[in-house]
């Protein structure tokens, strides 16, 4: 069950996640922060959240590129 909520967690709520790890408070937290954010705000936060996914997403292809160009 836990590595189930593990992958939910690391492809759904990637963006709270690295947030949340990056500030030290619970990733609960952030989520939850971000729901209420969203309704506050009619949904705009949203385009930050799929913003910040597309670019954690382009972090990692670029280090993961890197890490085959040091690898023979």
């Amino acid at each position: 069950m836990d590595i189930l909520r593990n992958k939910v967690e690391r492809v759904a709520f990637g963006v709270c996640a690295w947030m949340a790890d990056r500030m030290g408070i619970q990733r609960r937290r952030v989520r939850m922060y971000f729901i209420y954010l969203s309704c506050l705000s009619l949904g705009s936060s949203v385009l930050f959240y799929l913003f910040a996914a597309f670019w954690l997403n382009v972090r990692e292809y670029m280090r993961e590129g890197k890490r085959r160009l040091i690898r023979p």
